[in-house]
């Protein structure tokens, strides 16, 4: 569901890309903690994308695709 106003939230785009990372993450062995260490983020922020409970942005998305060594496109394909 999108939210209007000045604040979108689209909460099935935000679960797919919760659902992602921990699917490539896992993929390669990565734990949370150590993806969070490559990005240089808190283990905190990573758990919550993976929870789905914060809209990651656009930036935060490019940068795990790199680590996880995917195109960026594939953490938000349903």
């Amino acid at each position: 569901m999108v939210k209007e106003g000045k604040h979108r939230r689209n909460d099935e785009a935000i679960q797919t890309l919760a659902k992602n990372i921990r699917k490539y993450r896992k993929e390669k062995c990565m734990t949370m903690q150590q993806l969070a260490n490559e990005l240089d983020v808190d283990y905190s922020q990573i758990s919550r994308m993976e929870r789905g409970i914060v809209n990651a942005n656009i930036s935060i998305i490019f940068d795990i695709a790199k680590k996880l060594d995917i195109e960026p496109y594939k953490l938000l394909e349903e």
